[in-house]
């Protein structure tokens, strides 16, 4: 496996490339955000370990100027920043993981080594289902020529069941890829969720595309509803 770690404190980026190496794993160090995005888009790597607070470019731009150029590696988000604002920024950009300083070591390789097993697989510029669509680089959605404003965690309800259109996903599978991979919260807010959701994609169009699958969770219609 091998790593970029883009961290502008060079003591901790030592102290974790020693570490992974330790345990195998190839790691290169660069220190701010414009050299981070340069080595992303250039070499090839199985997981980026991103600060978000760097110097020249943050981690919030240089994940999204990846995706853009789509740029799919699994990216993991390390950072002492632990709103669930700036968590949530992160996964609507394309984040596959969030961890907060400090860490434990432990933790971070074996989230690292699910991030390179899980892969990165290529996410289509413009996700639809029917006349639903959803453009990631532009944050945009639109059912047919009208466009829908979300809110950042209803975009990102909406953006999973897309990504996962026509396939049954839990409130689970939901908190884990939209909150937190480790969410302890109440998981009936998926549901209040998926209600305003609801009141804004479907209703006003006389559509029924999130359906409720009693005792399995959600799922968006392949053909829009």
């Amino acid at each position: 496996m091998r790593v970029l770690i883009v961290e502008d404190e060079p003591a901790l980026a030592e102290a974790v490339r020693r570490g992974l190496a330790a345990e195998g794993i190839t790691a290169d160090v660069v220190h701010d955000g414009r050299e981070g995005l340069w080595a992303a888009t250039e070499r090839e790597y199985d997981v980026v370990l991103l600060d978000i607070m760097l110097p020249r470019m943050n981690g919030y731009d240089v994940l999204r100027r990846l995706r853009e150029a789509e740029v799919w590696t699994p990216v993991m988000m390390l950072t002492a920043k632990d709103g669930e604002f700036d968590q949530a920024d992160a996964f609507d950009l394309g984040a596959d993981d969030y961890l907060t300083k400090p860490f434990s070591f432990v933790v971070l390789v074996a989230r690292l080594r699910a991030l390179a097993r899980r892969g990165g697989p290529e996410r289509p510029a413009v996700l639809s289902a029917g006349d639903l669509t959803l453009d990631p680089a532009g944050r945009q959605v639109r059912r047919g020529e009208r466009e829908i404003e979300l809110t950042a965690r209803e975009y990102g309800v909406l953006e999973f069941l897309l990504r996962h259109r026509g396939e049954v996903v839990s409130k689970t599978e939901i908190l884990r890829n939209v909150w937190d991979a480790h969410f302890d919260g109440d998981p009936n807010v998926v549901e209040v969720y998926v209600h305003y959701l609801r009141r804004k994609v479907d209703e006003p169009f006389g559509r029924r595309s999130i359906q409720t699958v009693r005792g399995m969770g959600y799922r968006l219609a392949a053909d829009g509803g």
